[in-house]
């Protein structure tokens, strides 16, 4: 099947190479004439682990191209996919302008029938605008040329997205057109072999389905977050209670990892465009709202137990970072806890020496600004001369490190841990004080 991807970032570029592994003939657009620079010279402009593998042997095959040609973009793929950012407005509502710029390119240039699927996060109703702006132009054009939209939204995990393509938990089709259903059904019909996968519903429930998913994890992690709080105030261990809740099958283990607060492209932006969505509908979505602030205060937690410790003044004070990327297996760092607490500990006066695996150039990027903020090789090199030790992000490298190398280069041997890496008793038999997100503080 020919198939057109407008939008090269994460959703875009993943979907495009993943549709092109499975046979069909790719044509991926975006306006960003560096971007598609950076993919016909065969390189990858997010990091995202399996991606380059899948997206060179796809070029090789010539069965994956790349343009910033609008016309030869629509004139190519029966099936339009709208994979363009939508970030939040203001008052937290999704900006639709890149995705009703790219519905409304599809209307100036199609020349036959064509389904335009909405891949993007959007609010719901955002296919009766996408429609309405292709029949606007068609109607400028004075054609009449069928056309139907989809709406088929994402579930990947950055740092996953590959591995959740191809074998998919579900994949979500709003329609009402047949025949647009029935070219999504073969389209995906390689990724459901095993068992059927797909399902199908009206076009508003597919959009809100989206929405819905991305709000209850979130709201999982800050029930989780705002627990682990009061259990430092109960004297209670989070890991153990975790543990017991988890075990009942009516709730599972899935997103409850208390920490330092969630980030990332998707659940702060969702969470936020759909309690916009139902204000716009009178109704105020309470929960979500204490979602949002539960997370907010969050990424704060660690700071304050800084703050505790050193007090508020914090000139002179040296601290070394593990973590930038807000999760592991990305360097995407919007919205990370990173972000606020650096911030924090450079206004009370402190410097920061700063390490992620894969994050260090987007973070000399993001933090360009700041005074204060130096970069480190490895892990170990951050802690060379800190007073303590902050851990915000969880990649697997920090998970056994050489505790007698770390203490041998911390000033003091204190770990401040926003995400419950270690045991407790096991840091304190190495030595470490050791602060983590509601569990008993261990003291060497």
């Amino acid at each position: 099947m020919k198939v057109s991807v407008v939008g090269t970032g994460y959703v875009g570029l993943v979907s495009g190479a993943c549709l092109a592994d499975m046979g069909n003939d790719v044509l991926c657009l975006d306006v960003d004439p560096r971007k598609i620079e950076i993919l016909n010279s065969g390189g990858i402009p997010i990091h995202e682990p399996g991606l380059a593998n899948v997206v060179a042997r796809n070029r090789a095959a010539r069965r994956l191209r790349f343009t910033t040609d609008i016309a030869a973009a629509v004139a190519h793929g029966t099936v339009q996919f709208i994979a363009v950012g939508t970030p939040p407005d203001e008052d937290g509502s999704a900006d639709l302008q890149y995705v009703l710029a790219a519905a409304r390119n599809i209307g100036r240039h199609m020349d036959g029938y064509r389904v335009v699927v909405d891949k993007s996060t959007v609010p719901v109703g955002t296919a009766d605008k996408v429609r309405a702006a292709i029949a606007d132009e068609l109607a400028a054009r004075g054609a009449q040329i069928p056309f139907a939209v989809v709406s088929n939204p994402e579930f990947l995990k950055e740092g996953a997205a590959v591995e959740d393509f191809m074998k998919p938990d579900r994949i979500v089709v709003g329609a009402d057109d047949a025949r647009a259903l029935g070219l999504m059904r073969e389209l995906y019909a390689p990724f459901q072999r095993n068992h059927e996968r797909l399902m199908v519903m009206d076009v508003r429930s597919a959009e809100l389905t989206k929405y819905a998913a991305n709000a209850m994890l979130a709201t999982r992690i800050s029930f989780m977050n705002e627990l682990s709080n009061l259990a430092e105030r109960l004297g209670a261990d989070i890991e153990l209670v975790r543990q017991g809740i988890g075990s009942d099958p009516r709730i599972g283990h899935h997103f409850l990892y208390p920490g330092c607060g969630y980030g990332g492209s998707c659940f702060p932006k969702d969470v936020q465009a759909l309690a916009r969505t139902a204000r716009e509908t009178g109704m105020d979505l309470q929960i979500l709202g204490a979602v949002e602030r539960v997370n907010e205060l969050q990424k704060s937690v660690l700071v304050n137990k800084v703050v505790a410790r050193f007090g508020e003044n914090l000139a002179g004070r040296h601290f070394a970072l593990w973590g930038l990327a807000f999760k592991p297996n990305t360097d995407d760092m919007r919205e990370a806890p990173s972000r606020v607490i650096a911030a924090a500990l450079l206004e009370r006066g402190a410097r920061i020496t700063a390490y992620d695996p894969v994050a260090m150039d987007e973070a000399r990027r993001v933090f360009a600004d700041l005074d204060g903020v130096q970069f480190a090789e490895s892990a170990l090199d951050a802690l060379d001369g800190a007073d303590a030790l902050l851990i915000v992000t969880e990649w697997k490298e920090f998970r056994s490190p050489d505790f007698d190398a770390m203490r041998a280069r911390l000033k003091q041997p204190l770990i401040f841990d926003g995400r419950n890496l270690f045991e407790p008793a096991r840091m304190a038999a190495h030595g470490f004080d050791y602060l983590a997100i509601g569990r008993t503080q261990q003291v060497a």
